[in-house]
């Protein structure tokens, strides 16, 4: 099975419990299945969750744990007064990489947003698909009968942003399958805080570490309160994994350069760490791209050598930044009622 037939069961799923988990399902005029989770529905955590799992294609597993249960996979995890979004995939490269990672952006008319899933395997232009098939010998590049994708937006996707992603996935589209949310809702900011483990995916690819040790990754990341717009939301979310986000990778090979490129791999190498990401933003101009790209990277990372069972632990969390995040009151959390 592929990574959008996977995915497209568990959408599936999730629109079988729509009304019980707050999400609203519809289909554009020319056949494209939409799932709102969050933009004009209420959405919720679970959905949050769902959104997570079918950005992963259902490669990783993704829960939620109660404030202050240690994380088993890290050692000395920091305890959060905060609910914990926990994520871990025995098969990273694909889940993360080849299918959560936002890293590109749709935009037509009046329409912006950050796009993930496998939806990208499908349209397969992006140079990591490349370097993924140097690291795994196999190109994760597909074509499915469905396409698959999640859409990280403030407005509903019109028609004609359908029809593009439909085209530029090779499918028609009433085979197109959109999960939405907006950041600032429950499930926007969940599936966000979700990212831990492929952050630091990304990070260790920029850095032309070579993916092929990597053998499972494991992450967590504190779910902060969702924000009361958009873009305190971006700036609370990015920082629930710059300043509090820990992985665990474990990989094969050798110590040296392990211990080598550790301390690069976490956010605190950039001269830009210690301040919310709200105000980094901020004095960037409102422009990711002109922010350190060093700073977009977990707070620790454990890298465990399975073959010397030796374990490189670096960076560290900061509680504080975290605290200066939460400025403004929350709406409550929790799955609506139907």
């Amino acid at each position: 099975m592929n990574l959008n037939e996977r995915a497209r069961s568990i959408a599936d799923e999730l629109a079988s419990r729509a009304a019980e988990i707050g999400i609203g399902c519809f289909t554009t005029s020319s056949g494209t299945r939409v799932l709102d989770c969050g933009v004009a529905s209420p959405g919720s955590d679970e959905a949050g969750i769902g959104m997570a799992n079918v950005a992963m294609a259902g490669l990783g597993r993704v829960r939620i744990d109660a404030p202050g249960i240690p994380f088993d996979r890290i050692e000395a995890a920091a305890q959060w007064p905060f609910p914990t979004v926990v994520v871990e995939s025995d098969r990273p490269l694909e889940a993360c990489l080849a299918s959560q990672y936002a890293g590109w952006k749709v935009s037509e008319g009046k329409f912006f947003a950050m796009a993930s899933g496998p939806v990208r395997a499908s349209i397969g232009r992006e140079e990591l698909f490349d370097v993924l098939l140097r690291a795994m010998g196999r190109d994760l590049r597909e074509r499915a009968d469905t396409a698959v994708g999640l859409l990280e937006t403030a407005k509903l996707p019109p028609d004609e942003v359908c029809r593009t992603l439909a085209r530029d996935a090779g499918v028609v589209p009433n085979r197109l399958i959109l999960l939405v949310a907006r950041t600032a809702s429950p499930a926007g900011t969940l599936q966000v805080i979700a990212r831990s483990l492929e952050t630091a995916l990304h990070k260790l690819e920029t850095l032309r570490f070579d993916l092929g040790r990597i053998r499972s990754g494991f992450g967590r990341a504190p779910l902060l309160p969702v924000a009361e717009n958009d873009l305190a939301a971006i700036g609370r979310t990015n920082d629930a994994i710059l300043y509090g986000g820990e992985v665990v990778l474990e990989v094969v090979g050798d110590d040296a350069s392990l211990v080598e490129i550790g301390p690069r791999v976490v956010s605190s190498e950039s001269p830009s760490f210690g301040e919310p990401f709200a105000q980094v933003f901020e004095k960037a101009g409102g422009d990711f791209y002109a922010i350190d790209p060093a700073l977009f990277a977990p707070a620790v990372i454990e890298l465990r050598n399975v073959d010397t069972g030796m374990r490189h632990r670096f960076g560290t969390v900061a509680a504080d930044v975290i605290a200066a995040s939460i400025t403004e009151a929350a709406p409550p959390r929790g799955t609506p009622s139907p």
